[in-house]
């Protein structure tokens, strides 16, 4: 029996909504065992537009698991609450130095990898008013380099989550997903 694709989202008040929704749904569609973990003390949390969100997890009830990926939603306060959590950076880390996937999206890539050297030698985007805190930006809606995706904006979430499910899955499911969703090929 094949074991499922364990990836971690870690949320914090002020996610951004449509990139944690995204995120969440289109990897449970491509089967793959996703935590939502929430850093507040609270398993609730407010997004950045207001939806209210249930995770389905502390985040200091998974800080010691190993994931197939790491995938950081965006929203500035989200992003920056996340990029304070020291225990999320460490898991980060040894992400990269293992070589397993990282991913990030909009203010995340600037607020949390950036400042933490997680985008050494990399190739990134994030939303394009934090490009100055990259080191290699490109003004691309999905950029992989290496096991590190990072994309731009809310605007991009679809893709990004595709592109995951692409990079983890194989092409053929993300075809299917595509599909399913009816997301237009690209010309």
């Amino acid at each position: 029996m094949e074991t499922a694709l364990r990836v971690l989202v870690p949320v914090a008040n002020g996610t951004e909504d449509i990139e944690i929704v995204t995120l969440v749904d289109v990897l449970r569609r491509a089967r793959m065992d996703v935590t939502v973990a929430s850093i507040e003390h609270d398993l609730t949390v407010t997004c950045a537009r207001g939806c209210k969100l249930t995770a389905d997890q502390s985040f200091a009830d998974v800080r010691k698991d190993t994931f197939s990926l790491i995938a950081l939603p965006g929203g500035n306060a989200g992003a920056a609450a996340l990029g304070k959590n020291r225990a999320l950076i460490e898991m980060l880390k040894q992400q990269r130095a293992a070589r397993r996937w990282y991913a990030a999206i909009c203010a995340a890539p600037a607020l949390v990898l950036a400042p933490q050297g997680l985008l050494e030698g990399k190739r990134a985007t994030c939303y394009p008013s934090f490009k100055d805190q990259l080191p290699r930006y490109l003004d691309e809606a999905v950029v992989v380099d290496g096991h590190c995706i990072t994309s731009q904006s809310p605007a991009t979430a679809m893709a990004f989550a595709l592109k995951l499910v692409e990079l983890l899955c194989g092409k053929e499911k993300r075809q299917e997903l595509s599909e399913d969703l009816l997301v237009p090929v690209p010309a």
